[in-house]
C-alpha cells in the first residue's frame, strides 16, 4: 500500500507538471499563429495573390481554434465537480471537432475567393516578396507543428495533437502556395493563382474532416486495437505473476487519460483483504508501466463461483 501511495504522489507530481508544459505549449502556438497571420495578411495585400490570401484564411482560423483550444485545455485540467463526476476531459474530442469544422469553413471562403477573383480579372504585384514572406511562415509553422505533436503525444493531450496536426496543414498549404507562386512567375501565366487556392482548399478540407472524425469517434469511446493491445499485454503478465485471472476488460480515452475497468477473478480460499491488496499491486504496475494518465478501476470476484453467482441475476428467457 506504501508503494501504491509512492506512485500516486508521483503521478500527481507528473500530471501538475505535465499541465504545465501543455499550458506553455498552447500559449506558443497562440502566438506564433497571431504573428503568423500578421505576416501572411502583410503578403497578400501587396500581392493581392489568392493562392496567399488561402494561406492567410487558414491563419485566421489557426488563431481562433487555438483560442478556443486553449480554453479547452484549462476547462480539461478543472478536477470532477457535482455536475461533471468524471471530470471536463473530453472537451478536448469538442475542441478537435470545432478546428475541423472551422477548417472546412475557411476551404469554402477560399474557392470562393478564388474564384471571385478568377472572374474579375486577375491582377499581380510584388510576387517575390510575397514568397518571401509565405516561405517564412512556412519554417516557422514546421518547427511548431513539430513540436505540438511531439508534445501531444508525450503528454496524451489530443488538444495539443489536433492543433500541431493543424499547423502542419497549414505548412502544406504554405508549401502548395509557394508553388503555384513560383509557377506564376516563371510562366506568367497568372490562373496558376487561384488554382494553386482551389487545390490548397481541397487539402484544408481533407484535413478538417480528419479532424471531424476523430472528434466523433473519440466521443462515442471508438475503441483502438494497438491501446488495448498494450493494456492486455500488462494485464497478462500481473495476472499471471499473482496466479488470478481477469475478464471484462473495458477502457475510454478522454483526450487527456485513459480510464481503465476490469473484473480480476480470485481463489474462493483467499481473503477479501488479501484480494484488495494483490488488486492495488496490479493496479500500482499497471500506472508504471503504462506510459499514459492512467484512472483504474478494478471489481474482484470469486473465481470458482463466478457463473453461478452472475447466473443469479440474468433475468429467465420467456
Amino acid at each position: 500500500m506504501e508503494t501504491l501511495s509512492l506512485l500516486q504522489r508521483a503521478g500527481q507530481s507528473n500530471s501538475e507538471k505535465t499541465m504545465r508544459e501543455q499550458r506553455v505549449a498552447i500559449s506558443l502556438s497562440l502566438a506564433i499563429g497571431f504573428f503568423m497571420l500578421v505576416g501572411k495578411s502583410y503578403a497578400y495585400a501587396i500581392t493581392g495573390s489568392a493562392a496567399i490570401l488561402s494561406d492567410a484564411a487558414e491563419s485566421v482560423v489557426h488563431v481562433f481554434a487555438v483560442g478556443f483550444a486553449s480554453f479547452s485545455l484549462w476547462l480539461s485540467q478543472r478536477p470532477p465537480d457535482v455536475s461533471h463526476p468524471y471530470g471536463h476531459e473530453k472537451i478536448g474530442f469538442f475542441s478537435a471537432g470545432i478546428e475541423g469544422t472551422l477548417i472546412v469553413l475557411a476551404a469554402a471562403y477560399i474557392v470562393y475567393a478564388a474564384i471571385e477573383k478568377w472572374l474579375a480579372g486577375l491582377s499581380l504585384q510584388n510576387l517575390s516578396t510575397g514568397t518571401f514572406y509565405v516561405v517564412g511562415a512556412a519554417l516557422v509553422n514546421s518547427v511548431l507543428g513539430g513540436y505540438l505533436v511531439w508534445k501531444g503525444k508525450r503528454t496524451g493531450s489530443l488538444i495539443l495533437l489536433a492543433n500541431g496536426k493543424h499547423v502542419f496543414t497549414d505548412v502544406w498549404t504554405s508549401v502548395g502556395v509557394v508553388g503555384g507562386l513560383i509557377l506564376t512567375m516563371v510562366t506568367g501565366w497568372l490562373p496558376f493563382d487561384p488554382i494553386v487556392a482551389i487545390l490548397a482548399a481541397a487539402n484544408i478540407v481533407w484535413s478538417g474532416g480528419q479532424m471531424i472524425r476523430r472528434s466523433v469517434g473519440g466521443l462515442m469511446d471508438e475503441g483502438d486495437k494497438e491501446l488495448e493491445g498494450s493494456i492486455s499485454q500488462v494485464l497478462n503478465e500481473e495476472t499471471r505473476l499473482r496466479g488470478i485471472a481477469y475478464h471484462q476488460l473495458r477502457y475510454r480515452n478522454t483526450g487527456t487519460s485513459l480510464w481503465v475497468e476490469v473484473h480480476l477473478l480470485f481463489p474462493n480460499n483467499i481473503s477479501l483483504e488479501t484480494a484488495h491488496n494483490q488488486a492495488s499491486d496490479l493496479e500500482a504496475a499497471m500506472l508504471k508501466k503504462l506510459p499514459v494518465s492512467l484512472k483504474i478501476t478494478t471489481h474482484l470476484e470469486p473465481g470458482d463461483e463466478h457463473d453461478r453467482a452472475h447466473k443469479r441475476f440474468q433475468a429467465p428467457h420467456s
